[in-house]
């Protein structure tokens, strides 16, 4: 019984699919935080560029 439960491999995948996933998160999560304030940058240099008319855009 015990040397089955070594050589069974179904938990070990189920392993490193967890750990995949989890550095894919983390990975996502610090490449969002790094390019956050890039990109909100770029819409205010888009924003300031853009001439202000003074109109407001109303929803119909």
């Amino acid at each position: 019984m015990f040397r089955k439960l070594l050589y069974d491999e179904k938990a070990q995948d189920l392993i490193e699919y967890a750990l995949l996933g989890s550095f894919i998160s983390v990975v996502s999560v610090l490449v969002i935080r790094a390019i956050g304030p890039l990109v909100n940058d770029l819409y205010l240099t888009i924003e300031n560029a853009l001439p202000h008319s003074g109109v407001e855009a109303r929803i119909l």
